[in-house]
């Protein structure tokens, strides 16, 4: 897929709108509609109106500032409006995410289409995680049942035609459609639950469609409020966080000596050093920063 251009590159974000990005054999991600960006991230947060007095880099400070102290409220003013086209199995998994607006296409009242997921190659299971998978199949045995699976996708949508035909109504002649047929749905949601989204749907042990979908979401969100999805890779996609058994151990390994020598050499700010060894659970943080 490739990515749509990142809002450095071009300051009008209308040229991300109903673009299609496709996804996995037939889906596709495409920005419908979206409400503000960075510059209304700071607005919130300063609770201003207009552009405001800081500077570009105050207010990309302040919106890395809001994002690790985990001040979301003013990341729920910048909305996206997706349409989306998955199969069936990615969008179960797509709707438990409760805190987005969703309106899907209906098989009740109206004929589905005759279109199913169709992987590259079959993956098989990960004996030590129950709910993912490993590496491919071998070459063989994956085009055999590749074939298989489009044969009984085939099957089932003859059938779906032939209870049509009948006159059974379209709310019952769809049940025998297999979890591989793509569903499309519109998808509301705001910036701070879709950076929840994403943290989950990003993790390498998400299911790899997913993902995918996932990577193309975080593509538009990059060109509708760059500074934002920035420090939402900084300090929550790429981050780590430790227990507090955990945060013992650390404590007892690190030389506090060492720690202060490589972060003088550092180009985190002193606020930045002061958090980190607060974090750390040093108690003469305030100092050594």
């Amino acid at each position: 897929m490739t990515p749509p251009p990142h809002a450095a590159d071009d300051p009008q974000t209308e040229p991300l709108l109903d673009r299609e990005y496709r996804v996995l054999d037939k889906g596709f991600v495409r920005l419908v509609d979206h409400m503000g960006g960075d510059a209304r991230i700071v607005q919130a947060a300063r609770v201003s109106y207009g552009a405001g007095t800081k500077s570009t880099r105050e207010d990309a400070q302040l919106i890395d500032y809001l994002m690790r102290q985990g001040h979301t409220s003013p990341f729920e003013q910048v909305v996206m409006t997706f349409h989306l086209k998955m199969p069936l199995f990615v969008a179960r998994q797509w709707l438990r995410h409760r805190t987005a607006r969703v309106n899907e296409l209906s098989g009740r009242y109206s004929v589905l289409r005759d279109e199913f997921y169709v992987p590259e190659a079959l993956r098989g299971q990960d004996e030590s995680n129950k709910q993912g998978s490993a590496g491919a199949l071998g070459e063989e045995a994956n085009a055999q049942l590749l074939a298989e699976l489009v044969a009984s996708q085939a099957r089932a949508y003859d059938t779906y035609e032939a209870l049509l035909e009948a006159g059974v109504a379209r709310e019952l002649a769809r049940i025998n459609l297999p979890l591989s047929l793509y569903t499309e749905f519109y998808w509301q949601i705001d910036l701070h639950n879709l950076f929840h989204f994403l943290k989950l749907r990003l993790d390498p042990h998400a299911q790899r469609e997913i993902r995918m979908y996932a990577e193309a979401l975080l593509a538009f969100a990059k060109g509708v409020a760059p500074v934002a999805c920035a420090a939402f890779e900084e300090h929550v996609l790429c981050a780590k966080t430790f227990s507090r058994g955990e945060l013992e151990l650390l404590r007892a390994a690190i030389d506090s000596g060492a720690l202060q020598a490589a972060l003088e050499t550092s180009d985190l700010r002193a606020s930045r050093r002061r958090e980190l060894l607060e974090k750390l659970g040093f108690a003469d943080a305030q100092r050594l920063a």
